[in-house]
């Protein structure tokens, strides 16, 4: 029974938004440990986790920066603990691994190819810049590759099998469904393939509902019952394809890294504000949300005693 039910992956901070577009943005250890603890409690089986420099808020993949708020989280919350490997496209593979490989988490994500990463358009909506790095940051990704070479892949892929960490696949397009077909036919990852469509973020597949079903249909002609389905809807996306694909028998992702907003021109006060609106929509299509523990049982984690925090 518990296949039968949604998991909520809620990704906390991410490293796309900057302190300058919302106040309510976790930056601390403290904030991302809060945020996360929240998230769970409002019904989130699984926290996505990035981290971010102190000061200024800016991405920051250290091991010394993800150990404060993982081991709070670990105390006070049975939550599945996905830690990125994506990090920021500034960032060399060998950076980005570090803290999956050193923690060794029940889940980490795990970006199925290189792309255009556009974060320019975000310019225009920010009037005042709190630090220097923010409009620069995001300017740059006009002329930046987001690098997830087949090397890549299967570095990070290998690196974290002995570790049994298991993934959150993103794929952004359809050639990423292709991708992890052909590790998978090599055997380098291992079935159940939890599989995170992205949609609505430039450079990767758009928003809109045949979008949405390509994606699913193409999954499941390449992976039959050997995967399960997650979403994320960028910005204004997040809801939206949230109930699309609960409709349709998936899992959905929400949290500020994929959206700073809970309605039109509203800024969510929080992650759980988010996690605890689409629990509203999954209920109302008369599902159950998946607790933590069932949401190992349904990937198949190996469980939160037999990690490195």
């Amino acid at each position: 029974m518990a296949s039968r039910k949604v998991i909520i992956t809620c990704a906390v901070t991410g490293a796309i938004h900057t302190p300058s577009m919302s106040p309510h943005l976790p930056i601390t250890p403290q904030e991302i440990a809060d945020a996360a603890i929240g998230a769970a409690e409002a019904g989130a089986a699984v926290v996505h986790l990035h981290a971010r420099n102190p000061q200024d808020g800016r991405p920051d993949q250290s091991p010394e920066a993800f150990e404060p708020f993982l081991k709070v989280i670990k105390q006070s919350s049975n939550c599945v603990v996905n830690i990125t490997t994506g990090g920021a496209p500034t960032m060399s593979v060998e950076e980005r691994l570090r803290p999956a490989a050193h923690f060794k988490p029940e889940v980490a994500s795990l970006n199925m190819g290189s792309m255009n990463f556009g974060l320019y358009p975000m310019i225009p909506r920010v009037k005042e810049w709190k630090h220097d790095w923010e409009k620069p940051y995001l300017e740059g990704s006009r002329d930046r590759i987001f690098k997830n070479t087949l090397q890549d892949i299967e570095n990070i892929l290998t690196t974290c099998a002995n570790n049994n960490t298991r993934f959150e696949i993103e794929c952004y397009d359809i050639g990423h469904l292709y991708t992890l077909r052909h590790f998978a036919d090599r055997g380098v990852i291992k079935a159940p393939y939890f599989i995170q469509s992205v949609f609505g973020i430039l450079g990767g597949i758009g928003p809109h509902p045949e979008d949405v079903m390509m994606m699913k249909r193409t999954a499941d002609r390449l992976f039959g019952d050997e995967y399960r389905w997650s979403v994320l809807g960028g910005g204004r996306n997040q809801m939206p394809i949230a109930a699309m694909a609960a409709a349709m028998g998936g899992n959905v992702r929400v949290g500020l890294e994929d959206s700073l907003w809970i309605g039109p021109g509203k800024l969510a006060k929080s992650n759980a504000e988010q996690v605890t609106n689409v629990r509203k929509i999954i209920e109302g299509l008369g599902l159950e949300i998946a607790s933590p523990d069932e949401a190992r049982e349904i990937l198949q984690l190996k469980g939160g005693d037999k990690v490195n925090f």
